[in-house]
């Protein structure tokens, strides 16, 4: 009798372990940084799952499929959605224009949505207005000491003017008070 007893024991002890081997660990599944991130496009292998047990607000839990990442990222970091651009809509009739600014301090005054003035400056002449009133899109990092890449929402005549005037000459912005 004490056997079978013991056994039964035995056998409850052997079944809950296999029990607690088989679930899943604790936490929610989310998607980290499989290795150190540059900003640009997410490639496949560039995340893995990991499970954590207080995951940060806007976590993502599936690849998000070509998105594009703002900002540098470290191995094991989670990925959120305020890590990626979004798809910029512009309204019909503007373009996207990327400018180089010279002055990257100046470019840090600015953020996505503010309004600027882009002026232009060629050797041995004033400076002149290019483009007027024009929205911040984006202001990706630098990678180079050139100046700061700025991305506005310019008509395509402003896009042709303000490419004109980069080829020649050094562009710098002007601060717009925001409209109320």
């Amino acid at each position: 009798m004490k056997r079978r007893l013991l056994a039964a024991v035995l056998a409850a002890v052997a079944t809950l372990t296999a029990l607690l081997a088989l679930r899943p660990p604790a936490g929610t599944e989310i998607l980290v940084a499989a290795r150190d991130l540059s900003p640009g496009t997410l490639r496949p292998g560039d995340l893995r799952p990991a499970r954590v047990n207080a995951p940060p607000d806007g976590a993502l839990r599936a690849h998000p499929a070509g998105a594009v990442l703002a900002v540098p990222m470290r191995r094991g970091e989670p990925l959120t959605d305020v890590r990626l651009l979004h798809p910029v809509r512009l309204p019909p009739g503007l373009v996207a224009t990327p400018v180089r600014i010279a002055d990257p301090d100046a470019a840090a005054l600015i953020a996505p949505g503010s309004s600027i003035g882009v002026l232009a400056a060629w050797e041995g002449q004033s400076a002149q207005l290019v483009a007027d009133d024009v929205k911040v899109l984006s202001i990706p990092r630098a990678t180079t000491d050139h100046g700061a890449l700025v991305v506005l929402a310019t008509t395509p005549t402003q896009a042709g003017q303000l490419a004109a005037a980069q080829t020649g000459g050094r562009l710098s912005i002007i601060l717009k008070p925001d409209s109320a």
